[in-house]
Formats: C-alpha cells, structure tokens, sequence
C-alpha cells in the first residue's frame, strides 16, 4: 500500500498491492497502521455510505463544518469515477484548488481527504459504485456546498466517459443553486484553516 499527498494538503491518494491468480483478485483496501502512520491519527470511523451513479453523474463539492467536519476515506470497486479534492480551507496557501485521482474497478486506488477538504465526483461510467469511510455522520444543518461548475475553481470535468464516449455532465437540483467559491467565502460558510488544524491536532493526542 502506497500513500501520495495530492498537491492539496491533507489529501492522500492510496494505491494498493494487488494479488491475484486465476481465482480472482485480493487486496487490502484500508489498513489501520499504515494509515496512522501517514494521517498522523487513526480514522474514526461512525458511517459507510454507499453510491451508484449513471455516466456523467457529477456528485459535490460537498463540505462539513469544522468541528467535526467530516473525513472521507473513497473508493470505486466497481465502475469509475474521476474523484476531485477541493480546498475550501480560508487561510490555506492552496485555497480555491483541486487535485484529481482516478478510482476505478481496474487499478482500485482510493482517496483519503481530511476534514474542511471540498469533495466531488463525476462517474465515467453507468453504475460506477463509490464506497465512503466516513469520520462523522450525515448531518444536514452542517453540510454545505459549493457549485461544482464555479470557473473560479475551473474544474476540469472530462468530456468523454471511460469508454471514450461523449459524456454529458448531470447535476442534482441541490448542487445546481449551490453557492460559487466567492459567495460562500463572503457568506462566512466555510472552514478556516486554523480552526481545522487545531481540530485535527486534538485528533493526534
């Protein structure tokens, strides 16, 4: 198991050993020391989500309040997905940019993002299935967004699908009044960044 932090701190992608023989495939997705090591603190793990999405679905930015904001540690086991870390951090050197990791059923990569880190998605392929280890539960008073089509951030969504095909983007009706970048700053919505480090520090002891 490999870690690489994204450009934006606080992110990690994970690339696993794959085994397999003419049985099939085995590999060890998450691994509790490892992760420790690298994140600095263990996962508390409170929730498992689960999605499926049709081609060209496009899921976030979604973000939490910090405390306690919620980490996510992703995958795709089945399908592909282009997942997107934003960093929505006021204060951060980084602010306002992405990084991207493809997940998909082939290499089984995963994305760890740490808390007051934007996150999105936009599925390649129909039924592209993306699994969450969340370190909070769903909670709707504190969860937010940010339009995921803001040119200040300037995703680069894909144009094509997995298979090369034209690729129409979807939205929910809910990401499509979100807020811009510039908006939600203004509004005070979202997370500074020293208030998530001294989060994340309590975190570590």
């Amino acid at each position: 198991m490999k870690f690489r932090e994204l450009t934006v701190s606080g992110a990690w992608e994970i690339t696993p050993l794959l085994q397999g023989d003419p049985r099939g495939l085995f590999l060890e997705w998450y691994k509790a020391p490892a992760f420790t090591d690298v994140v600095g603190h263990a996962l508390d793990l409170q929730q498992v989500n689960c999605s499926v999405s049709a081609a060209g679905v496009v899921r976030g930015i979604h973000f939490a309040d910090v405390p306690p904001g919620q980490a996510k540690y992703v995958t795709c086991p089945s399908g592909a997905v282009l997942d997107v870390i934003v960093d929505l951090r006021v204060g951060s050197p980084t602010f306002g940019q992405w990084d991207s990791v493809l997940l998909d059923d082939i290499d089984r990569r995963a994305v760890y993002l740490s808390e007051g880190l934007g996150h999105a998605f936009v599925s390649l392929e129909d039924r592209s299935t993306v699994l969450y280890l969340c370190s909070a539960g769903y909670a709707p008073g504190r969860e937010h967004g940010v339009h995921p089509l803001d040119p200040t951030i300037a995703i680069d969504w894909p144009t094509t699908d997995r298979h090369g095909a034209p690729l129409q983007l979807q939205f929910s009706a809910k990401d499509q009044v979100a807020p811009t970048l510039a908006e939600a700053t203004a509004s005070g919505l979202l997370p500074r960044l020293d208030v998530i480090e001294e989060y994340v520090r309590s975190l570590e002891e």
